[in-house]
């Protein structure tokens, strides 16, 4: 299949997605959840979707583990509204990027602040 068919797919299933999770009532899904990546394999099988949680990486833990148990829905969902011929099966991977890049904030906040009181 073409690269460029496969990158609009996969754009498709991420803004679907972010969509959907804002519909799940599961209280074990943060509301602060944020998709970072969507990877789909070359024959539309499967979907792997790093997702990622402003809390932290416990929070992100739970998550996936809500999210693994709605896979079934979430893929139903997603055949419904995008349409294809052939649905990829869903798997959800914790990825710490948001809090990586947030701890790297405040350390570059720290570092402008010792600067100022250092002048």
């Amino acid at each position: 299949m073409a690269g460029f068919k496969i990158n609009r797919i996969t754009s498709d299933i991420r803004l679907t997605l972010s969509s959907l999770l804002r519909e799940i009532k599961d209280p074990r899904v943060s509301r602060l959840l944020s998709i970072v990546k969507v990877d789909v394999s070359g024959d539309l099988s499967y979907a792997t979707v790093y997702v990622s949680a402003i809390e932290g990486s416990e929070k992100t833990a739970e998550s996936v583990k809500a999210l693994k148990n709605a896979a079934g829905f979430l893929r139903r969902e997603l055949g419904s509204r995008l349409k294809l011929r052939k649905v990829p099966e869903l798997r959800f991977v914790a990825d710490d990027s948001i809090e990586q890049s947030a701890n790297i904030s405040r350390i570059i906040k720290s570092f402008d602040t010792e600067e100022k009181d250092g002048m």
